[in-house]
């Protein structure tokens, strides 16, 4: 369905985006931000915000805006709804008890992955905190590239056409070409690497993971210290496990 179409209703599509302007980035913007982050008028945002704000889902203090607490109702009841939520998190708390290394399952929205589902290892890798809900650029992270190798060659161009590449790193790739290449060998090969292109000293391993009829539920990945763990360990002891346990979700969520 598009924009165009008389069943989409645009009111709740913008409510939904003045929510999703909200990150770790920016926890607490004035108007003037969220219209900017979301291409509003001041006028129409103000609008949401306010209905935001008298429905508790957002919170006022003084010129600034935050998501109140009620915000996670939404994402609890995608949990409640998903039977197999129990059965993801098992895999992955797994995956943590025999890596010793932090594993989490991932969705493709837009053109960023989100964090549906996390088992976390002590040490912490990232200058960021990843929690369920988190959203990182998909051409930046091994989930990422992972899903946009599930994407046709159509929606792979459009993504191409589009998405903006950052200098996160000196390991970063900037160049179309260069991320085409490594989407499609994703697509060949059945997995992913992404060696500190997002973050300096964060490397990290992702494989698609599949429903029993076939379909994509996302991507599961192990993210390492580069400086601790090598690329053959990687590849030679991480990259069998995921492999597993991907076969393994298969088998138990129909």
């Amino acid at each position: 369905m598009s924009p165009d179409d008389r069943d989409f209703v645009t009111a709740l599509a913008s409510g939904l985006e003045v929510v999703r302007a909200f990150d770790a980035e920016h926890p607490r913007m004035t108007l003037s931000e969220v219209a900017e982050r979301t291409g509003m008028n001041r006028a129409k945002a103000r609008r949401f915000l306010l209905t935001l704000h008298a429905l508790g889902y957002v919170r006022k203090r003084e010129r600034h805006f935050e998501l109140a607490p009620k915000v996670l109702q939404l994402g609890y009841a995608f949990l409640s709804a998903n039977r197999y939520q129990h059965i993801i998190q098992s895999v992955l708390e797994d995956i943590t008890a025999e890596s010793g290394e932090s594993s989490s399952l991932g969705v493709l929205e837009d053109d960023e992955v989100t964090y549906v589902a996390r088992s976390s290892a002590k040490h912490r890798l990232m200058d960021i905190s990843i929690a369920v809900g988190t959203r990182l650029p998909a051409a930046y992270t091994s989930m990422g590239r992972a899903l946009l190798a599930q994407l046709s060659d159509e929606q792979l161009e459009a993504f191409l056409g589009r998405v903006t590449l950052d200098h996160h790193t000196d390991k970063a790739i900037t160049e179309r070409s260069a991320l085409r290449e490594q989407i499609l060998k994703a697509r060949e090969q059945g997995y992913v690497v992404v060696d500190q292109e997002l973050d300096s000293g964060l490397r990290s391993l992702a494989v698609p993971v599949y429903y029993a009829n076939g379909d994509l539920i996302g991507a599961i990945n192990i993210s390492t210290n580069a400086t601790r763990v090598g690329l053959d360990i990687l590849l030679g002891d991480y990259l069998p496990l995921l492999q597993r346990k991907a076969a393994e979700l298969r088998e138990q969520v129909l």
